[in-house]
């Protein structure tokens, strides 16, 4: 008797903790009723983001008031639909990622605070390079610098902030110098094994991180060529100004004992790519960073973490600048993976794919051109590429898995797109974010030119050659690797697949 007591405690408990998970919602409208939430977020995303209204904690309100929406429109129990968003929010890839975040956010900091832009500003110093060059250079070191923090939006702000202002002193084209310090985050955005749009293709398409930035490493470098190339061609073109604080911007800025931050940055990419796992690498690289920057006199320990009883925050520093960085996109993921969840209880994942299906006839290129179509559409519509990039992976993986290609490849279409749009459109965050950033200054430098995004957008080489080269590899085919057996690479589709 107090043994089937104990069992019904238990199955009680189980309940009570939201296991049960839920295997089919009805919806009012059919498949569309179970899409109105991701709609409500994707129109209300586009339109905060037209009127300059956009910002996370924004996203996180219209995800949720989607989520609200949909349970009016829920013909089963509501307590299922509850518990559906519940499984939604439990899934694997809205908390490895936001784990991942975290460590990376950490690192990311710890880096910035060290002073690794500003070892950077001052390569550019010394090589003493203007107009046209100085563009191009701007772009290579805020590839560098991307990559290695892991951030472009923080690499946005860092460089418009430090580099803009000198690139304008040395007679940089203005509006190119903006669309170069985008090309630039938009590189490490989409290659860095630290990034959160990284680990977000990877993790979402059932892929590891190293394996995914090693297939990548190709389409990256062909779009950066010529971005970099014409740069160095039509940069210039800048007045310069002649005032004496305006010269001394890069040099206040300058400090090239930043640059031996480059050796954490190197550890962490070569334990990446050797097989350690993300949080291993990014935990070693937080831990030799330290060291450097104490003995290199780049900072103290209080810099990295401190506690300040008269803060409203009490816990101050990198570490936790790092981690607070990510907690409005960390409750924006676990929402937007939630909605995604809905889309295939209600059966929309389903009908979407099934249209798609009929239209793809079995043809890979189809099916790599309908994903080149999905992850391009929903960036255009969604201001943060990451937040775009989790509502296109269900059907990315969808279609993907159907015709057995394999999850780099998927990851490889996922990321690089979302990086390159998310850094061209004109109400794109990271547009928005540079214009608003380099406009701060103006107080401080009364000189300096405000570029507006509509005018930057055509010129951010890298994301459209990016987007291109995509395109191209989902035509011809360059780079396609099937999923074997085992998880594998194979060059030729699978055998039953092709008959059937």
């Amino acid at each position: 008797m107090a043994n089937l007591q104990e069992k019904h405690q238990e199955e009680a408990l189980v309940e009570a903790a939201g296991s049960r998970r839920v295997q089919r919602l009805e919806f009012r409208l059919g498949a569309f009723g179970a899409a109105v939430p991701m709609l409500f977020f994707v129109v209300w995303a586009v339109t905060t983001s037209v009127l300059k209204l956009s910002s996370e904690l924004g996203l996180v309100i219209g995800a949720l008031m989607g989520l609200a929406v949909g349970l009016l429109l829920c013909k089963s129990k509501w307590s299922d639909y509850a518990q559906g968003i519940f499984d939604g929010m439990a899934q694997p890839v809205g908390v490895i990622a936001i784990v991942a975040w975290f460590w990376a956010g950490m690192f990311a900091q710890v880096l910035r605070s060290g002073g690794l832009v500003e070892g950077l500003v001052w390569l550019g110093d010394v090589s003493g390079v203007t107009g046209s060059l100085f563009v191009a250079l701007t772009f290579l070191l805020a590839a560098v610098f991307s990559t290695a923090v892991g951030t472009g939006y923080g690499t946005t702000v860092a460089f418009c902030t430090l580099m803009y202002p000198a690139g304008v002193a040395v007679g940089a084209d203005p509006v190119m110098l903006f669309a170069a310090i985008l090309s630039g985050a938009a590189f490490g955005d989409n290659l860095a094994p630290v990034s959160d749009t990284t680990i977000v293709s990877a993790t979402t398409q059932n892929a590891d991180v190293p394996g995914v930035v090693r297939s990548r490493f190709k389409y990256s470098i062909v779009a950066a060529v010529p971005a970099v190339i014409l740069f160095a061609i039509f940069g210039g073109g800048g007045e310069g100004v002649n005032d004496p604080a305006a010269l001394a911007v890069m040099q206040e800025a300058a400090n090239p004992a930043g640059l031996v931050l480059l050796i954490p940055f190197v550890l962490v990419i070569v334990l990446a790519l050797s097989g350690q796992h993300l949080i291993t690498s990014l935990t070693w690289g937080i831990l030799s960073s330290i060291p450097v920057i104490v003995l290199a006199n780049l900072g103290s320990i209080s810099d990295l973490i401190r506690f300040n009883p008269n803060s409203d925050h009490v816990v101050e520093g990198a570490l936790i600048d790092g981690v607070a960085g990510y907690m409005n996109m960390a409750i924006l993921i676990l929402l937007i993976v939630a909605a995604s969840h809905l889309l295939r209880l209600g059966g929309t994942m389903e009908v979407i794919v099934r249209g798609l299906t009929k239209w793809i006839q079995g043809i890979t290129r189809r099916a790599e051109l309908a994903i080149w179509g999905i992850v391009s559409l929903m960036n255009s519509a969604i201001t943060i590429n990451t937040a775009a990039e989790i509502a296109a992976a269900p059907f990315v993986r969808e279609i993907g898995e159907k015709q057995k290609i394999h999850p780099y490849r998927r990851a490889n279409f996922l990321d690089a797109i979302s990086s390159a749009l998310g850094y061209i459109f004109p109400w794109s965050a990271a547009l928005i974010l540079g214009w608003s950033t380099i406009g701060a200054m103006q107080g401080e430098y009364a000189w300096l030119p405000v570029v507006s995004p509509t005018s930057a957008f055509p010129f951010v080489f890298h994301g459209w050659f990016l987007v291109l080269v995509m395109l191209i590899a989902a035509l011809t085919g360059w780079g396609l690797r099937y999923e074997g057996k085992d998880g594998e690479e194979l060059k030729e589709q699978p055998k039953e697949e092709r008959e059937s």
